[in-house]
C-alpha cells in the first residue's frame, strides 16, 4: 500500500469514527488540475479551492471549481466560482446593484449571484473543457471578482 494510499485510508477511518464524512472529490477536476499545475485544497463541500496571486497589485483573489457537477436537461454542467463582496461589510446598495446587471449584461461567460451572504462571479459552462479551457475560464472568474472587489470595497483583499 502506497503511503497516499494509507494516509487516505487513516483519514477516512477517522471521518467514520467521528461522523464527520469526506467530500466527494470529482477525479476529473483534479486531473484537469493538476494536468496544468495548479495547486488547490478541497474544502469541506468538497469544492477546489485555487488562490490567485496578482502580485504586481499585490492581491490575491479566491476561486473554486464547484466539486459536483449538475445535470441540466442531459447537459453536465460545471460551476466556477469567485467572491467579490461580503454582503453585510461591504453592502450592496440600488447604485451598486444597476451596475453588477449591467456587467453581467456584457460578460460574454458568467453573471454575479448572491449566496448567503457574498456576492460571486459565478460561470457555469458544460462539463467537457479541456485542461488549459478550465484554467481559462477560473482566470476570467478570478479577474473579474477582484475587479469588482476593488469597485466594491475600495483597495481591501479579503477574497
Amino acid at each position: 500500500m502506497t503511503l497516499f494510499a494509507s494516509l487516505y485510508l487513516f483519514a477516512a477511518t477517522a471521518a467514520s469514527q467521528s461522523g464527520a464524512e469526506l467530500p466527494v472529490v470529482d477525479e476529473a477536476v483534479r486531473a484537469r488540475l493538476d494536468d496544468r499545475g495548479l495547486k488547490y485544497t478541497i474544502d469541506a463541500d468538497g469544492d477546489f479551492k485555487v488562490t490567485y496571486a496578482y502580485r504586481d497589485e499585490g492581491r490575491s483573489q479566491l476561486v473554486f471549481v464547484r466539486g459536483k457537477s449538475e445535470t441540466v436537461k442531459g447537459l453536465v454542467i460545471r460551476e466556477i466560482f469567485s467572491p467579490a463582496a461580503r454582503l453585510g461589510k461591504d453592502g450592496i446598495g440600488s447604485e451598486q446593484a444597476l451596475l453588477l446587471l449591467n456587467n453581467s449584461q456584457r460578460n460574454k461567460l458568467g453573471s454575479w449571484e448572491v449566496q448567503l451572504d457574498a456576492l460571486y462571479f459565478v460561470i457555469k459552462l458544460p462539463d467537457t473543457l479541456s485542461a488549459e479551457q478550465l484554467e481559462v475560464v477560473m482566470d476570467i472568474a478570478a479577474e473579474t471578482a477582484d475587479n469588482m472587489e476593488k469597485q466594491i470595497s475600495g483597495n481591501r483583499d479579503e477574497l
